[in-house]
């Protein structure tokens, strides 16, 4: 209805609290109780309009709309408003593009996550960056399987690491890896981002090795339907780090790959966990 009204985009999202962390593939699951905000052009009719969607929302027994104008600004740069530099171990810094800090001596990634996710300010990838920044990365491979804005692969090439592979199913992932790449004055070469189905390939051929270290920061289901794969490519006294796991899920993901790794004790932050796991000789 709001777009046959002109709308030029319609937004959905939660109007409580009731969280969805994990929809299954292919699922666009819904809460409730939703708020649909629509964004009209400035130069639409603001009664003529509030008059049609009054009507139409009345026509389906749903309470009027409330109309309001949204002031211009730079959108492009909108998010950064809550994403500020921030500094893990002492040691890394993310610093968002087109921001400064005063990051001393500290190694310094700069960051503009594009449509990806990884911008470090969930727990999930928070705790990945601490780690990271305390590890010993000197020389060491990597893969970041869920690699998104490419932030934990960078921040492993900055701290180290000689090179990293990123996987990611959305291309706006890889795309994104490869621009902060840039950004970071990385070649390309270092950090080789595949889909899916190319990295399996490669790793079948024989063109890509198992590891030193895995780093998954996806959501439970899919590392716990990934735990043979992703212990494949670990090599044997390799690191696995794990993410985007609820706290009450860490056991069922300690448990699928029990049979490869031995796991220090888990790590919480907020709702969050973090498992870290060496792969048996």
């Amino acid at each position: 209805m709001l777009l046959d009204a002109g709308a030029l985009s319609v937004t959905l999202t939660d109007a409580e609290d009731q969280p969805i962390f994990e929809p299954g593939p292919g699922e666009t699951p819904i809460w409730d109780l939703v708020t649909v905000v629509g964004l009209f052009s400035a130069d639409s009719d603001k009664s003529a309009l509030e008059t049609r969607l009054d009507a139409a929302l009345s026509s389906l027994s749903l309470a009027p709309c409330t109309l309001s104008l949204l002031e211009d600004q730079d959108w492009e740069r909108a998010w950064l408003d809550d994403y500020q530099p921030m500094c893990f171990a002492d040691k890394l810094w993310v610093v968002p593009s087109g921001l400064t800090a005063d990051t001393g001596d500290g190694v310094v990634m700069e960051l503009d996550p594009g449509l990806a996710f990884g911008t470090g300010t969930h727990p999930t990838t928070a705790m990945c960056l601490d780690w990271l920044a305390r590890a010993d990365l000197a020389g060491k491979q990597v893969i970041d399987y869920g690699c998104g804005s490419g932030i934990l692969g960078i921040a492993a090439l900055l701290l180290g690491a000689e090179q990293v592979h990123g996987v990611d199913n959305d291309p706006q992932a890889l795309t994104a890896t490869q621009d902060n790449c840039e950004k970071n004055h990385i070649d390309r070469g270092r950090f080789p981002a595949w889909l899916p189905k190319a990295f399996a390939e490669g790793l079948a051929s024989g063109d890509i090795a198992a590891t030193d270290i895995v780093i998954a920061n996806i959501l439970a289901g899919p590392l716990v339907s990934l735990a043979q794969y992703l212990a494949a490519m670990t090599k044997p006294g390799g690191t696995l780090l794990l993410s985007g796991i609820l706290r009450e899920q860490a056991h069922e993901v300690m448990a699928a790959y029990a049979p490869w790794f031995t796991f220090t004790d888990p790590v919480y932050q907020e709702d969050w966990t973090r498992l870290e796991g060496k792969r048996e000789p």
